[in-house]
């Protein structure tokens, strides 16, 4: 991906064409960091992409999970994520206003809600079976997006990187994920996350409500 090689020869590799090299660990002072990078071919488990390092990530959290996203569409991350809630880890989630309440988006399990899309289909959208209520989207200037990718586990470690939590990110895109251990670099995202989290609008938002109207004036259901 840097670019064609010595006398230009058309040796770039992009999506699938790169080989596909598993998660790697990277030790610095006071750090540890796991690096991976985008696409995984749907031929190969799941658990050696980037989104199932993720997965990986997301299941050793034992205090809290703060996920500040732009889009959360994968489906087998919001399973993942079921047992991590049943277990009492306290789960806030936000995502851009933008993609939050589209039929795809995870951030309608995790409140137990489905909505059909715009040809009234509904997906495999999998609700929780105990919703939970500290989900929603951040009150942005006009025009902003919640472009971000990040989440902090425990005030202990960071995922961070171009990969949006999605399926096509994962098996089409080239993108990248860090798994950051460090308390400092943690402490940053934090205070970034409360930010935004701070005045936002959680649950069944007034724009939910009207998605969840249009939509049964539309569908009949």
């Amino acid at each position: 991906m840097w670019g064609d090689g010595p006398e230009g020869q058309p040796d770039s590799l992009f999506g699938l064409q790169k080989p596909h090299r598993a998660a790697a660990l990277v030790s610095t002072p006071g750090s540890v960091l796991e690096v991976q990078f985008s696409p995984t071919s749907k031929t190969k488990p799941w658990a050696q992409s980037v989104n199932g390092l993720i997965a990986k990530a997301l299941g050793q959290a034992t205090q809290n999970v703060h996920l500040a996203l732009f889009v959360f569409s994968e489906q087998a991350l919001s399973d993942q994520l079921v047992p991590v809630a049943n277990r009492g880890v306290s789960i806030k989630t936000l995502i851009d206003p933008g993609f939050a309440y589209r039929s795809y988006s995870e951030g309608l399990d995790m409140l137990g809600v489905t909505l059909p899309d715009h040809n009234c289909k509904r997906d495999s959208s999998v609700p929780w079976a105990q919703p939970i209520t500290t989900v929603g989207v951040p009150v942005l200037p006009s025009g902003d997006k919640l472009h971000h990718k990040f989440a902090v586990l425990d005030q202990a470690t960071v995922l961070i990187g171009s990969q949006n939590w999605s399926q096509a990110a994962n098996t089409t895109n080239d993108e990248n994920l860090l798994v950051i251990r460090n308390a400092t670099v943690t402490a940053h995202f934090e205070r970034e996350f409360q930010r935004l989290y701070d005045g936002s609008s959680l649950g069944m938002t007034p724009q939910l409500q009207s998605a969840i109207a249009q939509q049964k004036q539309q569908c009949g259901f």
